[in-house]
């Protein structure tokens, strides 16, 4: 069955007409398509670079069920991409040959040294262990290994040495690496060990910017997650964790914003539940200081083209979004596609 989609393709702002084959792009003309779409704004995939489908709590087992669920959450928001930066185990080989599921690129486990991560979730290694399990998860997963660069505010975190060898190693397979970081030391570890993301970036130096975008670390700021408990943590009494918390938080969209405006690749991670909320991400992107375009990059092409994957061309995976309204004029069109095409299908 071959599809016609028209319409205006973001980012380029033409309008053109799309034909879908054999879950590709085509530009050239198929006789017989049926108009599927039929104006608005057309949008590579959704992306959400920071997710981790298949449990709901620490501790908890990597369910099928729950993972099937949690995945389909994301597709009928229009996120056909996701990167799982972290899993309580490694992601089941049925997601891949799944033509209902979104397209998952996995880090495997969380990889977590003595005291640095909750017990009993991901994979615990000792220090002298990290490199080989770092490389062992990247080879056995999407080429993506996770990294809990750091975990309280008081404790060392990942020797820069060990993440230096880390990077190194998983960078001499193919590999990528992501890395936890919240507290200042344990950012500024990561950006020195040149590893390839920084998931949240709490606390994360404004003067090493300049280095992540000379070398290409991008960052998953993760605002969603710590926007929705910003308020419940000025309601509590006062402590130190509760102060390092909101010191972190009141510095975090400014930094957000000024790594756009130092030429960091900056995009959009939602880290917990609910699934399928990339849109509030893109929403607090731009209130961080994004451009409404460069928010919806982060969700979409910027973030497909950063995991490999390119928008909209001849060639090109058929997985689409389309919505009636402009989304760069107002994000909160994403929350409202008109249809959803993932693997040349039409699944909403």
């Amino acid at each position: 069955m071959a599809f016609e989609v028209r319409g205006v393709v973001l980012p380029e702002r033409e309008q053109r007409t799309l034909w879908i084959v054999d879950g590709l792009v085509r530009l050239e003309p198929v006789a017989g398509a049926e108009v599927v779409v039929d104006g608005g704004w057309l949008v590579p995939g959704l992306v959400d670079v920071h997710t981790h489908p298949g449990t709901e709590k620490p501790g908890d087992r990597l369910d099928d069920g729950m993972l099937r669920r949690h995945l389909a959450e994301h597709r009928d928001a229009g996120v056909l991409l996701v990167r799982t930066p972290g899993t309580a185990a490694r992601i089941p080989a049925w997601v891949d040959e799944d033509e209902d599921m979104p397209r998952v690129r996995s880090a495997g486990p969380w990889l977590a040294t003595p005291g640095r991560f909750f017990a009993d979730y991901g994979r615990h290694v000792r220090e002298e262990e990290l490199v080989a399990a770092a490389v062992e998860e990247a080879q056995a997963s999407s080429g993506w290994c996770k990294v809990v660069g750091d975990w309280k505010p008081d404790d060392p975190p990942v020797p820069l040495e060990l993440l230096t060898a880390v990077t190194s190693a998983v960078h001499a397979v193919g590999g990528r690496v992501s890395v936890h970081c919240q507290t200042a030391e344990g950012g500024r570890n990561a950006v020195l060990a040149g590893v390839d993301s920084i998931e949240h970036g709490m606390h994360l130096d404004p003067d090493l910017l300049h280095r992540m975008a000379d070398q290409g670390t991008a960052l998953v700021p993760t605002v969603t997650v710590f926007g929705s408990k910003a308020d419940w943590m000025r309601a509590q009494e006062r402590n130190p964790f509760r102060d390092w918390w909101l010191r972190g938080w009141d510095a975090m969209l400014p930094m957000v914003g000024a790594a756009h405006e130092a030429g960091v690749t900056v995009l959009a991670g939602t880290d917990s539940m609910p699934f399928g909320n990339v849109a509030d991400e893109v929403a607090w992107l731009a209130r961080a200081g994004l451009p409404n375009e460069h928010a919806l990059a982060a969700a979409s092409w910027s973030a497909r083209s950063w995991l490999g994957l390119p928008g909209l061309v001849d060639g090109a995976l058929a997985d689409l979004v389309a919505y009636a309204d402009d989304p760069t004029r107002d994000t909160a069109v994403l929350k409202e596609p008109a249809r959803v095409i993932l693997r040349g299908r039409i699944v909403r």
